[in-house]
């Protein structure tokens, strides 16, 4: 990707949390490789992805014609999602059936998110949880290949 805001990536993942488990949906730019837009909730459901979809529209404005990758979660084949992508202009693309690599770079981004920030994370509440987040996921920055994954920069790899 070239060019900002032409392509974007969503998916959920769980995270733990002392009172138990919440959900986080991203929107990633592939371009900048930035999350545009984010929400966490105690429920996964269709109002977390239209949360993240709609703060990543605020916050980005995106040309019309844009397009937008998703799994085939009922969070994104609901009918209130394909009408928000279709209200701003957006072109829906999603993952082939059981197939994780076709969002391979959310994915990617859920596994860096994991060791950085959730390994060592002890969250008493979703909202210590969302402090945390906020903090990692609206300062975050792609790193280089190297960075993501130590074993790409040992002779032989």
């Amino acid at each position: 990707m070239s060019q900002p805001n032409r392509v974007w990536a969503a998916d959920v993942t769980y995270l733990a949390t002392a009172a138990g488990w919440c959900y986080l949906a991203v929107v990633l730019d592939l371009c900048s490789r930035q999350v545009v837009g984010w929400a966490l909730s105690a429920r996964l459901d269709r109002q977390l992805a239209l949360t993240a979809l709609g703060r990543a529209l605020a916050r980005r404005r995106p040309p019309w014609g844009l397009l937008h990758h998703s799994d085939r979660g009922k969070e994104y084949t609901s009918r209130d999602y394909q009408a928000q992508l279709a209200q701003a202009g957006i072109a829906c693309s999603m993952s082939r059936r059981g197939d994780c690599w076709d969002n391979a770079v959310v994915e990617s981004f859920f596994a860096t998110l994991k060791r950085e920030l959730v390994a060592d994370a002890c969250w008493p509440t979703l909202a210590e949880a969302t402090t945390d987040l906020a903090q990692y996921l609206d300062g975050w920055v792609q790193r280089p290949p190297a960075a993501l994954d130590p074993g790409l920069s040992q002779p032989g790899r």
